[in-house]
């Protein structure tokens, strides 16, 4: 199956380190302060040997297919030279990658004040919009970091004007967006795009694409809000099953499995679809190519059919629990910290944030390594999901902490180098995927629902949270890697000072 066994004893390793350390802090949990029912902790361990399974599936299939498919699909069409074309191709696959990224539909399924295929129309159209702004931004050299002030700036004048019940759900739909369907493709996709261009930016432009189409969604759902009238604005957390019997679990799981297998296959299609057209047109792909890129689809997508059957049956009515029992504990404010821990470890098993990381690391040609890329987005995803905690207990406003979040992100962007400003703003999007969406956002609704607090406007806005710390910690080693750089550069001064370095020297330098 065209996998090499070293490579696949590698991505095992790093699967287990990936989801153990939540594993075990379940298990501690359940063991000591927050007992849970035993069929709840039984569907938890099935649903992490699931996510397990899927998650190595999906590492070594994204590899051999989305990959090579995002690059290639980029790369022809930019050779066109037809911008309205490329307009019009990017707004479409938008759309259609977007209906299809299964973090959406969990987040519409918890939203009861607006209908599902709303929400979803309404965020796809954002994405498709926003994909289009991308690869102008590409084409044409933009600096990314005028259009992050420009649109930040339009998203806070308009939550003034919007209902409290959209503000956070606005947030939470910018995150849940790119996630393991979409970041892999697009990610792919731009450096495509920046191949065609000869300059020495290109590849810095490469990255930036998923943090703009982060902003497409926050922006369509707040004009939603504008003129769009909920029929109910209360949310009541989903009661969690008890089973009494193993049969009834593994009933459970096989009723499921042909739920996911279909919304995966729908997931899949239109890349497979968009990737067939391009091919056709170009004709330039050999047969060896072709078969390994199908073989890692159908790797792709059966791992992502087992990872989404074990989050959402195991891990969702799990969080939903622990929240709840934690909450109601005597030492409530003790889910600050526990969230932090679970937050720290938790960014790990995110499928998407792997292809981030490794794909940062080969773009650097290792400067910024996976390794320092996984501490920062851990140190960031803990502190957010702390302070979504604080928010649980305390119900203050989602705008105290995404206005001040946002303000320092962005003024970070004039004083850290170009390249970790849109690795950051990628990273907020990528670390926002399903583990986020089916096991805290639960555990926050069922703290806020055990607390008597408003879940949609205490609970839900912990997706946008995790999605915004990273775009801080990110930069800031950005700013520490842009610090060290100038002292180099005075060392290497002052051991040579007769020597004249040249931009080329100094690009050397910096790697």
């Amino acid at each position: 199956m065209f996998i090499n066994h070293s490579k696949f004893q590698e991505k095992f390793t790093e699967t287990i380190k990936a989801v153990f350390p939540i594993l075990a802090i379940v298990l501690v949990l359940c063991f000591t302060i927050t007992p849970i029912p035993p069929s709840i902790l039984v569907t938890f361990l099935i649903g992490a040997v699931l996510l397990i399974l899927g998650m190595l599936l999906f590492n070594v299939g994204v590899e051999s297919s989305m990959t090579p498919i995002g690059e290639r699909v980029g790369a022809i069409m930019t050779r066109s030279k037809n911008v309205l074309i490329m307009v019009l191709i990017s707004f479409v696959m938008g759309m259609v990658i977007t209906i299809s990224e299964p973090d959406l539909q969990v987040l519409a399924q918890q939203v009861p004040s607006i209908p599902n295929m709303t929400l979803i129309l309404a965020v796809a159209i954002g994405v498709g919009v926003f994909l289009v702004i991308a690869i102008l931004r590409m084409l044409f050299g933009i600096p990314l970091s005028y259009l992050l002030l420009a649109f930040y700036g339009i998203i806070f004048v308009l939550a003034v004007f919007v209902p409290a019940d959209f503000l956070a759900i606005a947030f939470d739909s910018g995150g849940v967006t790119t996630g393991p369907m979409t970041v892999p493709f697009i990610m792919s996709f731009g450096v495509g795009i920046a191949a065609i261009r000869s300059d020495r930016h290109a590849q810095d432009d490469s990255f930036g694409l998923v943090a703009l189409c982060s902003i497409g969604p926050i922006l369509a759902v707040l004009i939603l809000g504008m003129i769009f009238t909920p029929e109910s604005t209360e949310a009541v957390s989903e009661a969690v099953p008890i089973i009494d019997n193993t049969v009834d679990i593994g009933k459970l799981f096989a009723v499921e499995f042909p739920h996911y297998i279909k919304e995966m296959a729908v997931s899949v299609f239109p890349i497979v679809f968009f990737f067939g057209i391009f091919e056709l047109v170009s004709r330039d792909i050999n047969k060896h190519t072709l078969i390994k890129i199908s073989v890692g689809l159908v790797e792709t997508y059966l791992g992502l059919v087992l990872f989404l059957t074990g989050v959402n049956v195991g891990f969702m009515p799990a969080g939903n629990y622990l929240g709840q029992t934690i909450a109601k504990l005597p030492y409530a404010w003790i889910i600050v910290p526990l969230g932090m821990l679970i937050g720290y470890f938790i960014v790990k098993a995110e499928p998407a944030v792997y292809v981030l990381t490794k794909q940062v690391e080969e773009i650097t040609s290792g400067a910024i390594s996976s390794k320092a890329m996984g501490l920062s987005l851990s140190l960031g995803v803990a502190a957010s999901v702390g302070l979504a905690m604080i928010r649980v207990l305390t119900g203050i406003s989602i705008l105290y902490f995404v206005v001040p979040g946002y303000f320092i992100a962005l003024v970070l962007t004039f004083f850290v180098p170009k390249l970790f400003t849109a690795i950051a703003f990628d990273s907020g999007g990528v670390a926002s995927g399903p583990m986020t969406a089916t096991f805290l956002l639960p555990f926050a609704m069922g703290a806020c629902e055990a607390l008597g607090g408003n879940i949609i406007t205490d609970a839900f806005g912990i997706v946008s949270m995790v999605a915004m710390t990273p775009l801080i910690t990110i930069q800031t080693m950005g700013l520490i890697f842009r610090i060290k750089e100038s002292k180099l550069k005075k060392d290497v001064a002052q051991v040579v000072p007769e020597f004249i370095l040249t931009p080329e020297d100094m690009e050397i330098i910096e790697l």
